[in-house]
């Protein structure tokens, strides 16, 4: 198996310097754990570069309640250094830990030429595609009262709509190469009676933009209860070709490699017996093994 998603810092306010302890650290579990392989896909956002290039996005949009609760969102989210992150991450592969350099990607609307001139150069070998958010409204984000309220007076099809469409223009843009969690729109357990609509368009994104779709147990930890992306979408990604990966979005230790063997499970199920694996943002297929964890 593989942990494609993984971060070093939980959200909010605290030190956001990497260290190659710290990657160390994670590869350690991961590997006790039976996983072969780790992506490090650290948030953008929270690097100093991403802020000086794309802060201020959220005032594209006019909303009295959301912007100025998005601007204080990403005010206290700051503070990494993405040279810094990117040298500690090429050091532990230097190492010969089993890790990759990723990122995970949010979709800025009009704005992901810039996103992709910021991270020309760069040596990734993967890039997470995400969208949290729409317009400025943090949809997933149920620390903040501001976005959590905003539920209770729109209309789950308009949630579900708008996420799709940010997603199809995330996928159309050529950036990443993974969906991570495709299917975050129904974080909150609220979803259309027929999601079939999404699903299909979600599938068709995956499937004309070449990337691959994220097999996550971060669901589980969350209010919907469930993997993403649910067993229908995962049989529309298997339908249309669409290759995935799987993750466990963790944001800190206890989390890394969670839940692996139902993930395998859930993807045996849906007809999957590989991976895609990526180096230098080169997709590869691995098959899907399930070692038992290492004894300590």
């Amino acid at each position: 198996m593989l942990d494609y998603h993984l971060h070093l810092w939980q959200h909010g306010p605290g030190p956001l310097d990497a260290t190659l302890e710290q990657v160390a650290a994670y590869c350690e579990v991961a590997v006790a754990a039976g996983v072969s392989e780790i992506a490090l896909t650290e948030h953008l956002f929270r690097f100093r570069q991403a802020d000086a290039a794309l802060s201020g996005w959220w005032n594209d949009h006019d909303d009295a309640v959301l912007v100025p609760a998005m601007a204080e969102w990403w005010g206290s989210e700051q503070g990494g250094d993405l040279d810094h992150y990117v040298e500690v991450v090429l050091a532990a592969k230097a190492a010969g830990l089993p890790v990759v350099l990723g990122l995970e990607v949010d979709h800025y609307a009009g704005r992901m030429h810039e996103v992709a001139d910021l991270l020309a150069g760069y040596p990734f070998d993967v890039l997470l595609g995400s969208v949290h958010w729409v317009g400025a409204w943090g949809f997933d984000n149920l620390g903040q009262p501001a976005f959590v309220e905003r539920w209770s007076v729109t209309a789950v099809e308009t949630v579900w709509d708008a996420y799709t469409t940010h997603l199809e223009e995330l996928a159309d843009s050529g950036v990443c190469d993974v969906l991570a969690h495709p299917d975050l729109c129904k974080i909150t357990g609220r979803r259309p009676v027929v999601p079939d609509e999404f699903h299909h368009r979600m599938a068709e994104a995956a499937a004309r933009s070449g990337m691959a779709a994220e097999v996550s147990s971060a669901g589980w930890r969350k209010p919907v209860g469930e993997v993403y992306p649910e067993p229908a979408l995962l049989a529309r990604f298997r339908a249309a070709g669409v290759p995935v990966t799987t993750a466990s979005d963790a944001h800190r230790l206890s989390d890394v490699a969670e839940r692996r063997g139902d993930l395998a499970a859930v993807l045996a199920e849906a007809g999957y017996d590989s991976l895609a694996a990526y180096r230098g943002r080169q997709q590869r297929q691995v098959p899907i093994t399930v070692a038992p964890p290492a004894r300590v």
